[in-house]
């Protein structure tokens, strides 16, 4: 059970796929990172935006990944965290790192918004990879080289063969 007093919030857009990583007993780590919105803006009015790095563990019982499988990059989420503060020795130096270990993700677009953006991202990395085929110079054949014949290659050898 979590503690409620040591969750947090935020909503922001990702910015990348999940990646995700199997571990030896079947569950899964997804890590993604979010550009979330500060509460303010600078003196030219711009708002700046952070990007936070999210993980997930998936249960080993779940099917695939879960809802991280219907999340792509450029999706607005809200996102339910912990932090968690990892501590080891490395090295001989003990090591303290800040994890945000998502709780929930809930989908802030319809369906039919992300399956758009989805569509246009294949839609020009076909674009991109058919200019850069065009861009591509000609292959060039190679000739294999006359083979010599025993005895030249003989006389050329600084040590007697037979």
């Amino acid at each position: 059970m979590s503690n409620p007093t040591s969750t947090a919030s935020v909503v922001g857009r990702l910015a990348n796929d999940p990646k995700v990583f199997e571990n030896k007993d079947g569950s899964k780590k997804v890590m993604l990172t979010a550009f979330v919105d500060r509460g303010y803006t600078d003196a030219q009015s711009n708002r700046i935006s952070d990007a936070l790095p999210f993980e997930a563990f998936v249960r080993a019982q779940t099917t695939g990944i879960g809802p991280f499988a219907h999340v792509h990059k450029g999706d607005l989420v809200a996102l339910g965290y912990e932090p968690r503060m990892n501590r080891y020795t490395k090295n001989g130096v003990e090591v303290f790192e800040l994890k945000l270990e998502i709780q929930n993700i809930s989908f802030l677009e319809s369906r039919k918004t992300t399956r758009a953006r989805l569509a246009e991202r294949v839609t020009n990395a076909e674009a991109r990879n058919q200019a850069l085929q065009a861009q591509a110079p000609t292959p060039v054949v190679a000739v294999a080289p006359a083979v010599a014949s025993a005895s030249v290659v003989d006389e050329q050898l600084p040590f007697p063969t037979r």
